[in-house]
């Protein structure tokens, strides 16, 4: 018996299958092949078509089951994570009526800022755990003040993963943790924010039904069962953004426990057993998969957009022609430090632990008699590590103490330059897990549906690839802050 998880990201639908008592993947495929493009018809804006997505969806789990490593009608249950903070409108015949407005999009900037100040920055930050800031509620302002004749019509407005349980069910649902991460959710009240709904006069009726996020959030239909290739009245049985379920999925599940990510965007994410938030709403604070609301489980989140983005301009400009794990390797060719040369990777949207500011991406320092392909790679590396030290110090700030963070050996963290950097900048040992989104999608299934007990019955096999201790501390320290200098200087400009 099986369970199929679905990892809707930025860059393509990831798709895995995963053994129920071994809890081992025997199945993995993705759709496209290329990176999928972001639509971008003004400066700071950025759009992905949510019907390209269920196309996509459907090949990759098409794709998935010409593998013949596993029995397509076996499977139990579907688990789904997607990209966080997209906003996507349907229509009553659940067709969408625009592209979705996605995590790194930033247009309601200041929508969410103007809501912060009317509301209240108390009330927001005790109530909501963050300001209205860039997130779905202020991204639906936008389309109400923009596009009126687009937001007469919505039905229903969703979350990316929302929009794929829709075609494979035909019901829209919702969840707390889903709503927090719109900021729609008031923690102490534990309802939709009254606040926030009056504030852009918006219709309770444009909410889905809130259900568990473990738990039934529709039966896969006859029509989609038939053309998958898979069971009809399957269910659906956990949706989570992409940075709770890679927690989930790296078991980071209880109060101070961290998991890191490093892919298109960069995150670190730590749980809390406290309505934590920051004062300056540099980092966020959400329902975390574990959470209710008597076990008040948050996720607190530092994201960076600018880092495997950042490493993907790199490559696609200085050297097409190498694979990223060449990039690697010539990376490792290259000096601690890169001989001077700095990287700011700051180019993919506002950054919100940098409150809200844009400085775009930036490589100084560059001399044209010393420095090469190595030192470009190697800058742009340490550059990403370096952001994450500035966010985990902001982290650090807010109380939160890491010991170990575990990340997945996956897209910057296969790289040993890059991975040791990040260790030896923070000063926090890293374990390596064989991780996968979609895994977790999976996995998360698994528990929704009841077929583990527990989210810990679920990950009894999970075990460490790696662990990775500092080495170069001392030398990292005195180039960090030469690198801060720079920031704090693109900040004053």
């Amino acid at each position: 018996m099986y369970l199929l998880g679905i990892d809707l990201g930025t860059s393509s639908i990831k798709v895995a299958v995963v053994e129920i008592d071994s809890q081992k993947t025997v199945a993995m495929a993705q759709y496209p092949d290329e990176e999928t493009p972001i639509e971008s018809r003004q400066p700071g804006w950025a759009e992905q078509s949510p019907t390209m997505w269920w196309q996509h969806t459907q090949q990759a789990i098409l794709r998935l089951n010409a593998s013949g490593l596993f029995d397509p009608k076996a499977i139990k249950a579907i688990g789904i994570a997607y990209q966080m903070h997209g906003l996507v409108v349907v229509d009553k015949q659940q067709q969408p009526l625009r592209n979705s407005i996605i995590w790194c999009d930033s247009r309601a900037v200041e929508l969410g800022e103007q809501a912060f100040d009317s509301i209240g920055h108390e009330h927001c930050l005790q109530h909501l755990l963050n300001s209205p800031g860039n997130f779905t509620a202020a991204k639906l302002a936008w389309v109400k003040q923009q596009e009126p004749e687009i937001y007469r019509q919505i039905d229903k407005i969703m979350l990316p993963g929302d929009f794929i349980a829709l075609q494979l069910t035909g019901e829209s649902t919702t969840s707390i943790a889903a709503l927090s991460e719109g900021v729609f959710w008031d923690f102490k009240r534990n309802e939709i924010s009254k606040e926030v709904m009056n504030y852009y006069g918006f219709s309770s009726e444009l909410i889905p039904p809130v259900k568990p996020l473990f738990g039934v959030h529709g039966y896969v239909k006859e029509d989609i069962a038939q053309l998958l290739g898979l069971n009809p009245r399957i269910p659906v049985a956990y949706k989570s953004g992409d940075q709770p379920n890679n927690a989930l999925s790296l078991h980071v599940l209880q109060p101070g426990e961290v998991a890191a990510t490093a892919g298109t965007s960069g995150v670190i994410y730590g749980i809390s057993d406290q309505l934590t938030y920051d004062l300056r709403s540099r980092v966020n604070s959400f329902a975390h998969v574990t959470y209710t609301p008597t076990q008040k489980h948050i996720g607190v989140l530092l994201c960076i957009n600018g880092t495997g983005s950042m490493y993907r301009w790199a490559k696609h400009n200085f050297a097409p022609q190498l694979s990223y794990a060449q990039l690697n390797e010539l990376a490792s060719q290259a000096p601690i430090g890169s001989q001077g040369l700095r990287v700011l990777p700051f180019g993919n949207g506002a950054e919100r632990m940098l409150n809200n500011q844009y400085t775009g991406a930036q490589l100084l320092g560059i001399d044209l008699n010393l420095h090469n392909q190595a030192a470009i790679f190697r800058a742009v590396q340490e550059g990403i590590a370096f952001a994450f030290r500035y966010g985990l110090d902001i982290l650090r700030e807010n109380g939160m103490q890491p010991q170990v963070i575990r990340a997945g050996r996956a897209n910057l963290f296969l790289s040993e330059v890059f991975t040791q950097t990040f260790v030896d900048v923070t000063g926090i040992p890293v374990a390596l897990y064989e991780n996968n989104g979609s895994v977790g999608a999976a996995l998360g299934a698994g528990i929704g549906a009841r077929i583990f007990a527990s989210p810990a019955d679920a990950f009894t096999n999970h075990q460490p690839l790696q662990y990775i201790e500092p080495q170069n501390e001392q030398a990292y320290e005195s180039i960090y802050q030469e690198w801060k200098i720079l920031l704090d200087k693109a900040l004053a400009k």
